[in-house]
């Protein structure tokens, strides 16, 4: 198999891993497309003679390590991006990219530490140091849209058991519920399916909600395939059923680490 054949395999995964880790899809795009430069200018820089996953991410984080981009603000960088840019300063780098490896991404402790060319020991601590650093700095209210009754508790009793100051505000199956919780508790998080009650769409929904409030969205859907499309926009943050408690948890983490409003649960969005 090819160089391109192996990593257009792993590219849509790839690409919602440099999203969760850069805070955009813009930013994780460019991480992306640096890599395959890279790669094609001097292809003996891809590890091929690794399992063709653990190869692709290990290129990509060569190239994330090499540039400064994430601590560097630009001209025209966003609030948002700007805000981020500094809780990034508070969370060691290494530490997420192992945390979000082992919980987003589902690598073994010996793969992730094969991604980041070090030992077990050194993942297991950088996993658990990246866990307490993000717990600190983040804590809000957490909108639920979910027509499934069993995962929808499931969700809820997840995120009540984060601590921290996370707590459900409410619930909501169909899109009218979604929007009209969502005006009544201003929450800081939604996590949100695509395929609702009566029919209706929890993208549709999230698309109302951010029409006049901008607040981070998690989806969690049996169907990745129809958001990982390779158009834009695409959701920053995406989680496959059926989910894992510590995966649902990293995200949750991220999610909010990359918005400057979470410290505030119940204030307004800024208008998009």
């Amino acid at each position: 198999m090819s160089i391109s054949d192996i990593i257009a395999a792993q590219l849509p995964y790839l690409r919602r891993f440099a999203r969760v880790l850069s805070g955009s899809q813009e930013s994780g795009d460019a991480y992306v497309v640096a890599m395959l430069e890279a790669i094609a200018a001097e292809p003996t820089v891809f590890p091929d003679q690794l399992e063709p996953r653990v190869a692709t991410y290990q290129a990509f984080l060569d190239v994330w390590n090499s540039v400064e981009l994430n601590h560097t603000k630009e001209e025209g960088t966003s609030e948002r991006l700007a805000a981020a840019d500094r809780k990034l300063e508070a969370i060691t780098p290494r530490a997420r990219q192992a945390f979000l490896l082992m919980a987003v991404e589902e690598f073994s402790t010996a793969d992730t530490a094969a991604v980041l060319r070090t030992d077990e020991a050194e993942v297991k601590a950088l996993v658990d140091q990246a866990a307490s650093e993000i717990a600190e700095q983040v804590a809000t209210n957490v909108l639920i849209i979910e027509d499934e009754p069993m995962i929808a508790l499931d969700l809820a009793d997840l995120v009540s058991g984060l601590g921290h100051g996370h707590d459900v505000s409410d619930t909501a199956r169909t899109h009218k519920e979604a929007v009209a919780a969502f005006q009544k508790h201003k929450p800081g998080l939604v996590l949100a399916d695509i395929q609702l009650a009566d029919g209706s769409s929890g993208l549709e929904a999230v698309n109302e909600i951010l029409e006049t409030f901008d607040v981070p969205v998690i989806f969690i859907t049996a169907y990745p395939e129809r958001l990982l499309t390779g158009s834009r926009p695409e959701p920053t943050f995406l989680i496959n059923k059926p989910f894992r408690t510590e995966t649902v948890q990293a995200v949750i983490s991220q999610a909010l680490f990359f918005d400057y409003k979470a410290r505030s649960p119940n204030a307004e969005g800024a208008s998009v």
